[in-house]
């Protein structure tokens, strides 16, 4: 895996700077957000019925990422919650160490990447024992505005994650 402009250590020294997630948070100290709180206001993402009309026999797919309109600040250094689905990037061992949260099955494998503001890099000091690829998660800790550069996406955001758990309705 490449990622040109912040290492995972930097990722997460950076991070940790600005205080961990503590293992007895309560959880209304948690911010729960969906994807569309990622994306700046009077933006909207892109419809799953539009997803399908995308080249998938175009390579790679990363060049038909579509352009990001900006990020939003509004939680950066907060403990959030984020569903999404996994896309692992490094392991430790079995465990994923680092992965792309994103949030459709299939984004930056089976079909072009969704922009930079639909993205989070997630790193995790436990390795998490995921059951495959795209296994839906919901992720807890602290999360921050960066720009990564991978060979599958350009990533808009990050989060530490002290919590990843599979997701329940």
């Amino acid at each position: 895996m490449v990622i040109r402009t912040l290492n995972r250590r930097a990722l997460l020294a950076g991070l940790a700077t600005t205080a961990l997630l503590p293992n007895g948070v309560q959880a209304e100290e948690v911010i729960d957000l969906d994807w569309e709180d990622l994306l700046p206001e009077n933006q909207t993402a892109i419809p799953n019925d539009l997803r399908a009309f995308i080249d998938h026999d175009s390579a790679p797919l990363s060049n038909q990422q579509p352009a990001s309109s900006g990020v939003r600040l509004d939680w950066n250094g907060q403990v959030v919650r984020l569903p999404g689905f996994i896309v692992p990037i490094d392991y430790s061992g079995t465990g994923v160490t680092a992965f792309i949260l994103v949030p459709y099955v299939g984004a930056c494998v089976h079909v072009p990447p969704p922009p930079a503001n639909q993205l989070v890099f997630v790193t995790t000091e436990e390795p998490y024992e995921s059951e495959g690829l795209f296994e839906p998660v919901n992720v807890v800790g602290m999360f921050g505005v960066s720009s990564i550069y991978t060979e599958l996406a350009e990533i808009g955001y990050a989060l530490s994650a002290d919590r990843i758990e599979p997701y329940r309705t």
